[in-house]
C-alpha cells in the first residue's frame, strides 16, 4: 500500500521527494523471494535487515543503485489502527499500473503520528494540503475517532489551522 509523502500528494499537494513509502504484509517467504529476486548489481536490500524487519514490525529499505531512489517496506503494525488502515486501502489505475493507496483520511492519520513523533513539521504541511484539497470528502468522524485513540488531538488541531479551517 502506498503511504507517505507520495499517497499525500495523490490526495493534496504535491511536493518532491525521492522515496516511496509501501506499507507490506508479508511471509518470511515473500520476504527471501523479493530479495532473492532484486539483482544484487542494480539494487541494495539486506536481507537480515528485511527479516529483523519483519520479527520487529518495522521497515527495511530498497535503494535503486542506478537512480539512487529509496523505497521504504514498512511492515504492517499489528494494532487495530494499522490493521484497518491496510484494510481500507483503496486500488487505483496509476498511469496504467494497479495500485493499492491509503485513504486520505489513514494519511492524515499517519502523517499526525509522525508529526507528534517528532518527525517533521512537513508532516503537518501534508496533512494541511490534503484537507486543503479534500476537506468536504473526508470522513471526520472517522479521523477524529482515530486521533482520540491515537492521542493526536494537538497535531490535528495544528494541521487544521494549517488549513484555514479553525
Amino acid at each position: 500500500m502506498l503511504t507517505g509523502s507520495f499517497a499525500s500528494s495523490l490526495h493534496g499537494l504535491t511536493r518532491a521527494t525521492q522515496d516511496i513509502d509501501l506499507v507490506i504484509d508479508p511471509t518470511e517467504n515473500q520476504i527471501r523471494d523479493l530479495v532473492r529476486h532484486l539483482p544484487p548489481e542494480d539494487y541494495y536490500v539486506d536481507l537480515e535487515a528485511a527479516l529483523e524487519a519483519l520479527r520487529l514490525r518495522s521497515q527495511f529499505n530498497i535503494i535503486d543503485l542506478a537512480t539512487g531512489w529509496k523505497v521504504d517496506l514498512i511492515v504492517r503494525r499489528d494494532r487495530p489502527f494499522s490493521i484497518e488502515e491496510f484494510g481500507r486501502r483503496q486500488d487505483i489505475d496509476f498511469s496504467g499500473t494497479p495500485l493499492a493507496v491509503a485513504s486520505a483520511e489513514d494519511i492524515i492519520l499517519a502523517k499526525l503520528e509522525w508529526a507528534t513523533m517528532g518527525s517533521s513539521q512537513r508532516q503537518i504541511e501534508d496533512v494541511a494540503g490534503i484537507l486543503q484539497i479534500r476537506h468536504a470528502e473526508i470522513d471526520r468522524e472517522y479521523v477524529e475517532n482515530w486521533v482520540k485513540q491515537l492521542g493526536l488531538e494537538d497535531a490535528w488541531l495544528q494541521a487544521r489551522r494549517q488549513a484555514g479551517l479553525d
